[in-house]
């Protein structure tokens, strides 16, 4: 079994990123902006709306409080001050995806935030903390291999995700955004990858190593050129490929 997520609601007022609701119709379960990266209130809610008609779970997908530089750029933010502003984007959430007759599934960092608290320890408690003030049953979708896994309480779920669009390096860590070579573009590619990464729990980073990623999600970004074509032909080779698609939650 394996899920199939997407990074959704990451559009701003006027401005809108990706197609959504075509999205939907293919992932298992969709990472909505809470407004610190992108997304707004109504963008929230129509992202909320299109996830309860088609059966998607909802995650709540906390960042920085960055909207200028769409969450990726890492910043030192205070324990509490972080704790505080995980919570809030989680609230937020459960608040507008109740309104639609869904609810907060899971939680899963965005951009920098999500990078960080593979090594940083007190900011993966951070993220920890508010998870346990809201809702401690709630799961964290993080990498194989995060600080995120030691610093949770054993009572709270902490799931592993790979990625089918994104490059990894050596060390199983994602390459970052700033390489050219950080997204896979090419659909059969990334189809390849998303099947050899469910069937055989590996990818091969790019210097060649294959890198284990036992996981039980699977990524594609809302935000690449593509998305929905790249979506489907994930989901069509994973079918193919017998592997059954089900949210992990």
């Amino acid at each position: 079994m394996m899920d199939l997520n997407a990074d959704l609601g990451e559009g701003f007022g006027a401005w809108q990123l990706g197609d959504d609701l075509a999205l939907l119709s293919v992932v298992t379960s969709a990472n909505i902006a809470c407004g610190f990266h992108a997304g707004d209130p109504l963008i929230m809610r129509t992202t909320c709306e299109g996830a309860v008609a088609r059966n998607v779970a909802i995650g709540a997908q906390v960042s920085y409080r960055d909207l200028a530089g769409f969450g990726r750029r890492s910043m030192d933010v205070p324990f509490e001050e972080l704790t505080a502003e995980i919570l809030y984007q989680i609230a937020a959430l459960e608040g507008i995806a109740k309104a639609a007759g869904g609810r907060v599934s899971y939680v899963k960092p965005h951009g920098a935030l999500y990078n960080r608290i593979v090594h940083d320890r007190e900011q993966a408690r951070a993220v920890v903390a508010a998870v346990g003030d809201f809702d401690p049953t709630l799961p964290v979708l993080t990498l194989p291999g995060s600080v995120l896994f030691e610093e949770a309480p054993t009572t709270m779920r902490i799931v592993a995700e790979c990625y089918a669009d994104r490059a990894y390096t050596a060390e199983g860590t994602l390459v970052p955004r700033r390489s050219p070579v950080a997204v896979v573009r090419d659909p059969a590619q990334v189809a390849a990858r998303a099947v050899r990464m469910a069937v055989e729990g590996e990818v091969v980073a790019i210097d060649g190593t294959v890198v284990p990623v036992q996981a039980r999600s699977i990524c594609v970004h809302g935000d690449t050129p593509g998305a929905v074509e790249l979506a489907k032909s994930v989901r069509s080779a994973l079918t193919d490929a017998g592997v059954h698609l089900t949210p992990f939650v």
